[in-house]
């Protein structure tokens, strides 16, 4: 989830458990609206990781941050800064700044990134997938609640009523994953693979967009199904970057099933693919990628490089695909790690 609705979800949640200052030396609830927002911000401080290096960023964001082992000891630091800076006893702050530092890891848990929530005894990503990182829904009921409680300052009612909604909200969303999923299911059984796995993945801008992928071994097939649409879309209406997002989902009576496999379909060159795949450079991409695909090879004079993507991250409608690293080698020689931006390739450091 963005950084800016951690933030709000945070104000939202302290607000939800503020009594106000009700004897000397107790937080008001500005105070604990401050305290549970910057609690919800913190795990983000991670992110400095991607100053160092790429890979430094897919191993440690959403890691030890978002532990919900490493929870209390991230409370107490936060609410003994909350102490000394309001001169007030840190145990006020304490539940607020737990409270949100936890709505922050639900947050992450939800998408479809991956929190690692048992760092740092364990580097497994879960991820429950309902909803897409930025949701502007989701992030206007909890502006709207904000705003209420504003109104109504001597009630937390609103902020309750809020987190209830968010709530519900999610979990609409849990049953349009499984409705996207039956998409999925659908095509597996009409082909005859009982064994395929399916996902559903949360797109942008309406909980109905969603990435359904088929894996069947080594080879995927995924599409973009809008769940409420009855009709093929026109195409890219020139709106902007969400209109033409929106417009690549079909209905599901006509969607259109696109191929992908982990190391291409060209047999000459799958074993120099799946080479590359097992190179030591890439070991950390290995772990991260949940849904790897070859993107591309490119081979040129003496030098090669093999590229993958992560499906998890294609959205149609978007310039551009995160997270696609590759290996490359000259000739005979070792492969090296490197990731494809726009600009090109950038080596792994």
């Amino acid at each position: 989830m963005d950084t800016i609705t951690h933030a709000l979800s945070g104000a939202l949640l302290a607000r939800a458990m503020a009594r106000g200052a009700r004897a000397p030396g107790v937080p008001t609830t500005a105070q604990l609206v401050v305290a549970g927002t910057v609690a919800a911000t913190f795990p983000d401080g991670d992110i400095v990781t991607s100053l160092f290096s790429s890979l430094a960023y897919l191993t440690a964001h959403r890691g030890v941050t978002h532990s919900l082992l490493v929870l209390p000891l991230w409370a107490a630091l936060l609410a003994f800064v909350m102490g000394l800076v309001t001169r007030k006893p840190m145990r006020g702050y304490l539940a607020v700044c737990a409270g949100g530092l936890a709505i922050h890891i639900l947050g992450d848990l939800i998408t479809s990134f991956g929190t690692m929530v048992l760092a740092p005894f364990s580097d497994r990503r879960f991820a429950i997938g309902t909803t897409f990182i930025i949701d502007l829904m989701l992030s206007g009921i909890i502006v709207l609640a904000l705003a209420a409680s504003a109104f109504w300052r001597q009630s937390r009612v609103p902020a309750t009523l809020g987190l209830a909604l968010v709530i519900a909200y999610v979990g609409f969303q849990g049953w349009m994953r499984a409705e996207a999923e039956s998409v999925g299911q659908r095509l597996a059984l009409s082909e005859g693979w009982s064994d395929a796995t399916v996902v559903a993945l949360p797109r942008p801008p309406l909980p109905s967009n969603w990435t359904v992928v088929v894996s069947h071994g080594e080879q995927y097939r995924y599409g973009h199904v809008n769940l409420w649409r009855e009709t093929i879309p026109a195409g890219d209406t020139g709106d902007g970057l969400i209109a033409a997002i929106h417009a690549a989902f079909r209905p599901a009576t006509a969607l259109q099933w696109q191929a992908a496999t982990r190391y291409g379909t060209d047999p000459a060159l799958q074993p120099v693919v799946r080479e590359a795949w097992n190179a030591a450079d890439f070991a950390v991409y290995r772990w991260f990628a949940e849904l790897p695909a070859l993107y591309r090879v490119d081979a040129g004079n003496p030098s090669l490089c093999a590229w993958f993507e992560d499906l998890r991250f294609l959205t149609p409608g978007r310039a551009s695909v995160p997270f696609r690293f590759g290996v490359c080698r000259q000739e005979r020689g070792p492969w090296q790690g490197f990731r494809l931006t726009p600009e090109g390739p950038r080596p792994l450091d």
